[in-house]
């Protein structure tokens, strides 16, 4: 298959709350509802010189040779959704992720690569009714009153990207004047150097804070197997969010950790920050003569 590079404006706009609307409403209403919403989307996609790649259930995504076709076509949708009536007592709403770079176009249409990636995480990011962007569509914008909607939110690192990413919101409500109390400084951003060390079955491991996520299971493709019985295939992570290092649990039987000399807790689809030395105990309480700890400190 035919593939080309190209640098395009990628867009994801995803219905908000799907999920407790079909809860609510049955899945043909939903359903009904849902694809309404998506083919008004797609009619301003198209208004705006884009081109819709793929529907993915709640989500259309699509792609533009203007970053400034992008912004101004999300505002146009947020705008549209804001006056439809609502129905069944629901009014629905989109959120945006949008980015601008590199990506790779296949002679059937569809597109991938590290900057489609990126605009996947800023619509994760942007909450209902919200467009989060990245310095990179804000940098090719041309116009002037688009420009002055944008403004900076954060400045943190995302899953699969090395260097810290400037995240924006486009402010498209033209009464929005939610003010940002300073600049975010870039010290305050700064993530620390300091590598948290992992010791398990007598090996140490540094985890760097713009390593990727670190994973603990039986599976032989997690970067610690732990091959225990009560550990699910994939049974937690650590991860690095804003400078912390995140404990999230993602098992069957659930994560023991105790921190210092203070009572251990238990987690089950959760996450906590970890925080000076301890010990995690993958799917059973914790057991100092047990094979499967799992010690770190700073």
């Amino acid at each position: 298959m035919d593939k080309t590079q190209q640098n395009f404006a990628v867009m994801f706009a995803d219905i908000a709350g799907s999920t407790r609307l079909y809860e609510r409403l049955g899945d043909q209403v939903a359903n009904q509802m849902i694809g309404d919403a998506i083919n008004l989307a797609a009619g301003l996609i198209k208004n705006n010189k884009g081109v819709i790649v793929k529907h993915i259930g709640d989500e259309v995504m699509c792609r533009f040779s203007s970053a400034d076709n992008a912004v101004l076509c999300a505002c146009e949708i947020h705008e549209m959704m804001a006056v439809q009536p609502v129905q069944n007592g629901v009014g629905l709403v989109f959120r945006i992720g949008i980015n601008w770079g590199p990506a790779i176009l296949r002679d059937d249409g569809d597109i991938f690569g590290d900057a489609v990636n990126l605009a996947a995480r800023m619509a994760g990011v942007a909450k209902a009714r919200q467009i989060i962007t990245t310095e990179f569509v804000k940098q090719k914008l041309s116009d002037s009153r688009l420009l002055s909607k944008c403004r900076e939110i954060d400045c943190t690192y995302v899953k699969g990207k090395l260097e810290a990413v400037s995240i924006i919101e486009v402010m498209w409500e033209p009464n929005d004047v939610t003010r940002m109390s300073t600049i975010i400084s870039n010290n305050v951003m700064h993530i620390s150097d300091r590598p948290l060390c992992l010791y398990f079955q007598h090996k140490k491991h540094e985890l760097s804070p713009t390593a990727g996520a670190y994973t603990f299971g039986r599976d032989i493709q997690c970067s610690q197997m732990v091959a225990s019985t009560l550990v699910s295939r994939v049974h937690a992570k650590i991860e690095c969010r804003r400078g912390k290092f995140i404990l999230i649990d993602e098992s069957t039987n659930g994560t023991y950790l105790q921190v210092q000399d203070n009572s251990p807790i238990f987690l089950k689809r959760e996450e906590v920050v970890l925080q000076g030395k301890g010990v995690i105990s993958f799917g059973e309480e914790l057991n100092i003569s047990s094979d499967f700890l799992l010690r770190f400190h700073f």
